[in-house]
């Protein structure tokens, strides 16, 4: 297989291929430009001149990351329709004709109105998707040493591939569940489960920010119950709520996997990273 990943995000190529080899890729293969090219464009014109580059070497699958970042590499708007159109014809559009399937990572509006509809800017985005556009909403925050999990919800399906596989009922029909797993200091695993008839997750779901998650597991001693955690960290009850909510789901996580959170007082916490360095890459 040939893959590709366009980084607009800057994650760097250390992080990048370090986070494929802990889900199992060959090295050899990440060190091959028969099988593996990795890009952070510079400006417009230079990716310009990788997408012809990767059009002749025909990938099968082209990861850019992310959206929000390519628009303005051309000085573009993220709101507006003709600006979205004219980068969509120039980099995602001639990748997709090239036979690629090309895996475009966005982010969601932050409003919670404008949220429901998927991600932010102009409406054109969701009108170009030629396939199936996934919404990720965390179920179980991700975090160093135990992984975590998603909801994967169908955004929208052109073609209707994928609903029709989904349980029925709901307006943004649940597509799986997508888990990851430490199993190692180096190695982790994932797996998608199949959704049940009930597992249907609305679009309004919320997702609590790990710095929330982390502000609650850090109280000593632990809050005994929402109002204890709120009164001590000066939050609204909404916010406390979803945050005590999601920390109880994380340690039940934590438990069923055989991970068991430790104190570290007096001295820097140890364990594994995930921008370990492959050796040799061609940049």
């Amino acid at each position: 297989m040939k893959l590709a990943v366009i980084d607009l995000d800057h994650n760097g190529p250390a992080a990048t291929t370090g986070r494929l080899l802990s889900l199992g890729a060959k090295p050899d293969n990440l060190r091959s430009r028969d099988h593996f090219r990795y890009v952070e464009p510079e400006d417009g014109s230079h990716l310009v001149h990788v997408v012809k580059d990767l059009i002749e070497w025909q990938p099968d699958v082209v990861v850019v990351d992310s959206l929000g970042e390519l628009l303005p590499l051309f000085g573009s708007s993220s709101n507006s329709a003709d600006d979205f159109t004219s980068v969509h014809s120039r980099v995602l559009k001639p990748l997709a004709a090239c036979g690629a399937a090309v895996i475009l990572i966005d982010h969601l509006a932050k409003g919670t109105d404008s949220r429901a509809s998927g991600p932010g800017g102009t409406a054109a985005k969701r009108r170009a998707i030629g396939g199936v556009s996934i919404r990720v909403a965390v179920n179980v925050a991700f975090t160093p040493g135990s992984g975590g999990s998603a909801w994967l919800t169908i955004n929208k399906d052109r073609h209707g591939g994928l609903r029709q596989h989904c349980p029925t009922g709901d307006r943004e029909p649940t597509a799986g569940l997508f888990r990851l797993r430490q199993i190692s200091d180096t190695r982790m695993v994932y797996e998608v489960k199949a959704p049940d008839a009930g597992d249907n997750r609305a679009p309004t779901e919320v997702t609590v920010p790990s710095a929330d998650i982390e502000a609650i597991a850090a109280l000593v001693p632990p809050p005994t119950s929402q109002r204890d955690a709120r009164e001590r960290l000066k939050w609204r009850t909404e916010r406390t709520s979803h945050a005590m909510k999601a920390w109880k789901e994380k340690q039940a996580h934590e438990l069923e996997n055989g991970v068991f959170p430790v104190s570290h007082i007096g001295g820097p916490e140890t364990g594994n990273t995930p921008e370990r360095h492959l050796r040799g890459l061609p940049a």
